[in-house]
């Protein structure tokens, strides 16, 4: 039998201690049984919590609501300054689309300017995403230069966090994460000079009418996938039998994937600002250029 010992230093940011805490997960050469497949499961995650690396991304300040693409501008300023950061944000209703989008192909732009559900586009692929405040955000920023191993690496990382947490999470091909069949999480991944930014939503408490009625998918999407709606494809965290509010699912989240925090100083978040600018060019959240 083969012990394999996994040792890492806990921090806790409320209480000023540190603990050390190993753990062992044996594996057999002999034949797998349920109790042996269930261990192998749990030394996986445990693997997983005793490799987190990242860093917490705070703000200096207490601004309550930001738009979408100040996230967006934050991403791209901590992948050139502060690689190997993690973090977590939610925003009032807004859609946001990829970087080769046709925005009124995807996007029901009447409806979003008359019920004032803001509207963007990301540099970052992938598809239509409407936000919300029961809409979780990560933003998950690596040295890492290659996009696949990036995307492997995060999504690996957030499946099993979440059944960490008593869920039944799967992640696809195509960069989702499932929980009963059903999506709970799209992600995007872009690389940049320094490294990859990977981000991606959470549904815990989303609003699915409204979703529906922002966004505008394709006849042929939804065909392709034998279903009638974007409802049938998604679902809440908070229906898939999470035992803890939004709050806890963030600390949780946090607790997984960072290993300390760093406070953005103001100067930066300055520098942080200056790149949201580009973010609100009419031609490009429009056309996806700039003049």
């Amino acid at each position: 039998m083969t012990f394999l010992i996994l040792k890492r230093q806990c921090w806790n940011e409320k209480v000023s201690v540190k603990c050390i805490m190993v753990s062992f997960l044996f594996i057999s050469h002999d034949a797998w049984t349920p109790d042996k497949w269930q261990s192998c499961k749990v030394g996986c995650h445990l693997f997983f919590y005793f490799c987190k690396s990242m860093t917490y991304l705070q703000l200096p300040d207490n601004a309550e609501w930001r738009r979408l693409v100040f996230w967006l501008a934050l991403e791209e300023w901590a992948v050139g300054h502060a690689p190997d950061t993690f973090f977590l944000w939610n925003v009032r209703s807004t859609v946001i689309f990829g970087r080769n989008q046709d925005m009124d192909a995807e996007v029901n732009v009447p409806y979003c300017k008359e019920h004032g559900i803001e509207m963007y586009r990301r540099k970052s692929g992938g598809g239509c995403v409407y936000a919300d405040e029961g809409n979780l955000m990560i933003s998950y920023i690596t040295g890492q230069s290659d996009v696949n191993k990036a995307f492997d690496e995060y999504l690996s990382r957030l499946a099993d966090a979440l059944r960490g947490m008593g869920l039944d999470a799967v992640r696809t091909e195509h960069n989702d994460i499932l929980v009963g069949g059903r999506k709970v999480s799209g992600n995007a991944c872009y690389a940049s000079k320094s490294g990859c930014i990977v981000h991606g939503t959470l549904l815990y408490d989303t609003d699915f009418s409204e979703m529906e009625r922002a966004i505008t998918p394709s006849r042929q999407k939804l065909d392709s996938k034998g279903i009638k709606s974007v409802r049938q494809r998604v679902t809440n965290l908070k229906d898939c039998g999470l035992l803890f509010g939004f709050d806890v699912l963030k600390s949780k989240l946090i607790d997984y994937f960072c290993k300390d925090i760093r406070f953005l100083s103001t100067p930066q978040l300055d520098e942080v600002l200056k790149i949201e600018e580009t973010y609100l060019d009419e031609n490009f959240i429009k056309y996806g250029r700039r003049d």
